[in-house]
């Protein structure tokens, strides 16, 4: 059976580069889809927010209603119960993968999944009572009511929400940006295929092929080819690109590779599509675009309503760290002014979310006429350019807590990988040019700290290995993120600055 784990793949072999200043030349095509106004569509993370917290209240009010149909009140005792098994119903359908827009089109497969997640809910239930003993406590006859009644609901609310979902797809309203990679007649079939049970689902924008024969000719179906692969990389930093449909066979193995080398870097859903394919796999091995079969090969690695809960839980953090460390940032901030002449803050141009660029504020830890602002040149041990505030700033990390004004304006999260100065080098390499697949941190949005930072990969980075170390922990971070590895970060990271305080400078 044919099988390609798209992440280990990419562990195993991405070898990206970012383009260059000024980036490779668009076609006027693309130059004119770039420029043209962005249609409005419904956003997938609303939905799929709003979604997940009615059904959530939903099934806790069904608990407490039938706890009241039973006895008249609820007493105290159940209010955790109910609000830690509504939870843990939410993880499981989440861990089902059944909070996606595309999940809501499904029927049968859609139920089971969310009744499987349901029943196992009651199965922990009630081996944490008889664990602690507390089967007593809580009466059979309600839990067996709240279990029935909550398959009526989720199968009624599913249902709805089905409907719902289809109705929105078929008025146009939840189109995702969409590009094909491949080109002539194995791209012609796609679009084909697209037209018939996709279109909307689908808003085309075009096509991106390497080739440049009679295989691929500009315009395939009525759609432009827009440039190489290589040249989406700039197209999608420049106009949203929801996702990517790869064209190619299944048997096309290295060229299948040698896409997603090139494309892992950026933030987008990729799909290889099965229309082409002669092989035949069970219904559970494919997602569908509308009625298009496809291979998962790469999501957005936050998505959806995780968007919303790090968003949440990066402005909680932000305005409570301000509040709380506004003294020592007073206090910085007068030392600085009153050890040498010039700003209190710094600001640096860094790399982003995709490759966008954002001005980050650090308070100034250099002598005014010293400063870099590319970072052309690393700070060392006892290096000229430092203060003596700056020194110790630099060693606690207080240079960087003006970036929770970053935080607040979007630019940064709490947690995610540290963004680097714009021409920081390691062994006199660019750090892009000294690791292979460096852009790929930048899938998310940077942080002022992260697993890099707590494990010890912070300060210098002058040997082409440490920066290596780095982009490994960030990868690391990106594929397994969840909130409660932010949280650990964020306790862990005041006690990681003592123990790398010798790499600081």
């Amino acid at each position: 059976m044919f099988h390609l784990d798209p992440k280990q793949a990419v562990l195993d072999h991405v070898s990206s580069r970012a383009p260059r200043s000024g980036g490779p030349d668009l076609s006027a095509e693309a130059e004119a889809i770039i420029a043209a106004p962005v249609e409005k569509t419904m956003s997938a993370t609303v939905i799929v927010g709003a979604a997940q917290a009615v059904e959530a209240l939903l099934l806790a009010a069904t608990g407490y209603a039938i706890y009241w149909l039973y006895v008249g009140h609820t007493p105290i005792f159940y209010v955790p119960v109910i609000l830690g098994a509504t939870l843990l119903a939410n993880v499981l359908i989440n861990a089902a993968r059944m909070h996606k827009v595309s999940s809501y089109r499904l029927g049968l497969l859609q139920i089971g999944r969310v009744l499987a997640a349901w029943s196992l809910v009651f199965v922990m239930l009630m081996v944490l009572a008889y664990v602690f003993k507390a089967s007593e406590m809580v009466s059979r006859v309600w839990l067996a009511g709240w279990y029935l009644a909550g398959i009526v609901l989720l199968v009624a609310y599913r249902m709805a929400l089905r409907a719902l979902v289809m109705r929105w797809t078929a008025q146009g309203r939840l189109k995702r940006r969409t590009v094909i990679i491949g080109g002539g007649k194995d791209a012609e079939a796609l679009i084909d295929t697209i037209r018939s049970g996709a279109t909307n689902d689908i808003n085309l924008l075009g096509l991106f092929d390497d080739r440049i024969d009679e295989r691929s000719p500009d315009i395939v179906s009525g759609y432009h080819k827009l440039g190489k692969v290589a040249d989406l990389v700039e197209f999608s930093r420049r106009t949203p690109v929801d996702l990517v449909i790869v064209s190619m066979p299944l048997s096309a193995e290295k060229r299948v590779l040698e896409m997603l080398r090139t494309l892992w870097v950026l933030p987008v859903d990729i799909r290889l599509s099965a229309h082409m394919s002669q092989l035949r796999f069970t219904s559970r091995a494919y997602s569908y675009v509308g009625e298009l079969p496809v291979f998962d090969m790469a999501d957005r690695p936050i998505s959806d309503w995780n968007l919303v809960f790090k968003w949440v839980f990066d402005k909680i953090v932000a305005l409570t760290a301000l509040v709380l460390l506004s003294p020592i940032m007073l206090a910085t901030a007068i030392a600085i002014r009153l050890e040498s002449k010039g700003p209190i803050f710094f600001k640096q141009k860094r790399h982003g979310f995709n490759n966008q660029l954002v001005e980050m504020y650090k308070f100034r830890s250099m002598y005014t006429d010293m400063t870099d602002a590319t970072a052309s040149k690393l700070v060392t041990k006892d290096d000229p350019r430092v203060t003596r505030v700056g020194r110790l700033i630099r060693k606690t990390s207080i240079d960087e807590l003006p970036q929770l004004i970053n935080v607040l304006k979007g630019e940064l999260s709490i947690v995610g990988p540290r963004p680097h100065a714009l021409q920081a080098k390691a062994d006199n390499m660019l750090y892009y040019e000294a690791v292979d697949g460096y852009f790929a941190r930048h899938r998310v949005k940077p942080g002022m700290t992260g697993w890099a930072q707590i494990n010890g990969w912070r300060g210098e980075t002058d040997t082409i290995d440490k920066i290596m170390q780095r982009v490994n922990h960030d990868l690391y971070y990106i594929e397994n993120w969840s909130l409660f590895l932010d949280l650990y970060i964020v306790v862990m990271t005041p006690v990681s600055l003592f123990s790398a305080r010798k790499n600081a400078y």
